[in-house]
């Protein structure tokens, strides 16, 4: 019985068998540092066997006390993976989880499950014994999925069974776990600061008076997460580096300063702080006039930081992703301005 007939044949009795069958923890092994691994938990995906990612990540240069949050890219057509391939299982780990499922016992679900399980991984079909005499030589990998993308389409990309890959061998899968794909799951990580403005006039501002917009040099600093998976050898570094802030007013009664909207990093700063004693028509570097009252209600100003991303290796491979972006809004008041006539 081949891989594709086991998925189709058995697809509700295992998905339900292995919704019923017992939480099992292994110890990773099988693979260089086979000692260090830490504990692979096995999983599902649907009627397939899965496990709990290993990739561990590491963050650099993003405060503690800041509150954060995660990047959108800023192309629409490109998301960090929803899943991928990994090293997971031992041919003892794969007897084990095997075993596991047989403990089933509700209408016989276990036998009949863990037979098909059996067929592919010890009967020859393709496995034999569970590779059993292979143990230390390599590991079974198999399917894990990005917990912040289990609902995404793309989750269910990974279909494949547990295949075996000998140690210190590539398997041959677009999707087996790499260097790009670590530092891409790092983007899904990166911790960047909420883009709270500071703003002159604050709050509340004057019809035809320019509010200056600026941003706290402390609270846009670089910030990377290193990925990794731990006696594997693998491990990518991915960086964000703000590089400028957009304005949306919030209506079309307004004109921003640039006119695009878009102010750039200048000397390390973003904008520059309005000083005192500087005349009310003075246009800031960046900032915001609005040409109508805002009435009894406010305008949503938005503020989208954008940050390029790029990314490095432990294996000499990088380069860069798309931008990410991150926001939020402030609601701005605007009044008119009183003036009395004698």
């Amino acid at each position: 019985m081949n891989q594709r007939r086991l998925s189709r044949r058995y697809v509700p009795l295992l998905a339900l068998a292995v919704a019923m069958a017992p939480s099992v923890a292994y110890a990773g092994g099988g693979n260089q540092g086979e000692a260090a691994a830490p504990q692979a938990k096995g999983g599902r995906q649907d009627q397939n066997l899965s496990v709990e990612t290993k990739i561990q990540t590491t963050v650099n240069g993003a405060q503690e006390t800041a509150k954060t949050g995660s990047l959108t890219p800023a192309n629409s057509n490109w998301d960090p993976p929803a899943c991928w391939y990994e090293p997971a299982y031992s041919p003892k780990q794969i007897q084990a989880t095997v075993k596991a499922f047989r403990q089933v016992k509700v209408f016989g679900l276990g036998d009949f499950v863990g037979g098909a399980f059996d067929s592919y991984f010890k009967e020859g079909n393709p496995y034999k014994n569970y590779n059993l005499d292979k143990q230390g030589d390599g590991q079974f990998w198999a399917a894990a999925i990005n917990e912040k993308r289990k609902d995404d389409p793309e989750a269910n990309s990974c279909k494949r069974m547990p295949f075996w890959v000998p140690t210190g061998d590539t398997p041959k899968e677009p999707l087996a776990v790499s260097p790009k794909i670590l530092a891409e799951y790092a983007y899904d990580e990166l911790p960047v600061p909420s883009t709270e403005i500071a703003m002159a006039p604050e709050g509340t501002t004057k019809v035809n008076l320019p509010t200056w917009v600026w941003l706290d040099k402390a609270k846009f600093k670089k910030v990377s997460v290193t990925a990794s998976i731990p006696g594997s050898g693998l491990s990518a570094t991915t960086t964000a580096e703000p590089v400028s802030l957009s304005i949306a007013p919030g209506t079309k009664d307004a004109e921003t300063y640039p006119a695009s909207g878009q102010c750039p990093i200048v000397d390390g700063k973003i904008g520059k702080p309005r000083a005192k004693g500087t005349p009310a028509d003075t246009l800031p570097p960046c900032g915001v006039q609005y040409l109508r009252s805002s009435g009894d209600d406010t305008y949503d100003l938005q503020a989208t930081l954008t940050w390029k991303i790029s990314w490095t290796s432990t294996t000499g491979e990088g380069g860069d992703l798309p931008d990410g972006e991150f926001g939020g809004d402030q609601q701005v008041a605007v009044e008119e301005i009183q003036s009395i006539n004698r």
